[in-house]
């Protein structure tokens, strides 16, 4: 499995992105996909969860109702829709897939490149 994000860049307050995650192989469509972000100079930090069967979510406190995850088996590809961007979303941000329904980034088995996303008027 290979994933690679993009979507990144600079916005300023209150703005959106989106970001996407493409995927390789076959066995992603079974997985759970996940995106984490990390701050400068600080720890890794879960976002956002999706199941691969009834595309439940899961979000971090932070970002509960201003970001939106979703995917797309058939194309294998996951996306983070989000929107009322503060400056405290600047981070890298990098899509993951494991087999196991987590947010601890240690279960994630495969990780991509991380795009940056970075708010700032």
């Amino acid at each position: 499995v290979q994933l690679q994000a993009s979507g990144g860049g600079l916005v300023q307050p209150g703005g959106s992105l989106r970001l996407s995650c493409l995927g390789s192989g076959r066995a992603l469509s079974v997985m759970y996909m996940a995106w984490f972000r990390q701050p400068p100079g600080k720890e890794r930090e879960f976002v956002s969860s999706i199941s691969w069967y009834d595309k439940s979510a899961s979000y971090g406190d932070s970002v509960k109702g201003r970001f939106t995850i979703d995917r797309d088996n058939a194309k294998n590809t996951v996306w983070l829709q989000m929107n009322s961007l503060q400056p405290e979303d600047t981070a890298i941000y990098c899509c993951a897939a494991s087999r196991s329904l987590t947010s601890t980034p240690s279960s994630y088995n495969y990780w991509g490149q991380g795009t940056q996303v970075t708010v700032s008027s």
